[in-house]
């Protein structure tokens, strides 16, 4: 976790407080080659550390909030798509996508359904891919800081992959399948993740689900090039910071400075978040009081 993260969370946890909600903890381990039990702790190290208390803590025991020990529970749902919708193997590797790259939208290459037609055995190394419906109306949502929008998944990304080639079930399938069977009706998340809205309410329509969670999509934390900040990018992770020293008050104020929180850093607790966030709306900034909250 670094500052983007915890910028990140002050938005989650102050939007919660400013609706009255709860913030549920989900492990997104679905990528089980780069994903390890150990970043899951130090994970919880870092918010128990910073004062981020979710609705659901949970330690090394199988959890339904874990998604790599859900398997069972995704391998249902994409056996309700097959039923109704057209599931298909792709063979097609990163390296041939990019090589067939057209036109893109939104900075994505949408996938052309190569494989659709192809028939390929299982046999082969294979992905599995959704096609969508071809006469869904375009998902029309409103974005709770960005307002109105119009996405079309077919042009956006073309058919869905559900899983990958190496066994993964991929971001937009495992986040969806969880959030409709976690009954989610806020999601709170970065800008850079719009795109993925549309997609996601509409998979979740074919999976039969009528009930639709609002949105939030938030400002990202940029470098000077304004490039999404990341551990790449000189940010340090919160485990090096705690261990230098650094108040967990620091932290959570520079993250807040960072993403456009507060005109300037100062110590703040995660106790304040919905004060944050509430200013942010309404256009002012908060009490520089640090003991507040």
């Amino acid at each position: 976790m670094h500052v983007g993260h915890v910028a990140h969370m002050l938005y989650v946890w102050g939007i919660a407080g400013l609706l009255g909600g709860e913030v549920l903890l989900r492990i997104e381990d679905h990528d089980r080659q780069r994903c390890k039990r150990c970043y899951e702790r130090e994970l919880l190290r870092d918010l128990e550390w910073l004062g981020f208390e979710p609705v659901n803590w949970f330690g090394d025991a199988t959890s339904i909030y874990r998604q790599s020990d859900c398997d069972k529970v995704f391998a249902e749902a994409l056996q309700r798509l097959e039923i109704k919708h057209l599931v298909y193997r792709c063979i097609c590797s990163r390296k041939q996508l990019a090589a067939a790259a057209g036109p893109q939208v939104s900075g994505e290459q949408p996938y052309r359904g190569t494989c659709r037609d192809a028939g390929h055995p299982a046999s082969m190394q294979h992905g599995l891919r959704l096609a969508w419906e071809p006469d869904a109306a375009a998902e029309v949502f409103s974005d709770g800081l960005l307002g109105p929008q119009r996405q079309e998944p077919r042009d956006q990304c073309g058919d869905l992959l559900l899983r990958d080639r190496r066994g993964n079930w991929s971001y937009q399938f495992a986040v969806t399948v969880d959030d409709v069977r976690h009954g989610v009706d806020f999601v709170v998340r970065g800008e850079d993740l719009l795109q993925s809205t549309g997609r996601q309410l509409r998979l979740a329509r074919m999976l039969g689900e009528v009930q639709r969670p609002a949105f939030y999509h938030h400002p990202l934390v940029r470098d000077s090039q304004g490039d999404k900040l990341s551990k790449k990018q000189s940010s340090p992770p919160v485990r090096d910071l705690r261990k230098q020293g650094v108040s967990a008050a620091e932290v959570l104020g520079q993250a807040a400075f960072r993403s456009g929180l507060l005109p300037e850093p100062r110590p703040v607790r995660a106790g304040e978040a919905a004060e944050l966030i509430a200013a942010r709306h309404r256009g002012c900034q908060p009490s520089d009081d640090p003991d507040r909250g």
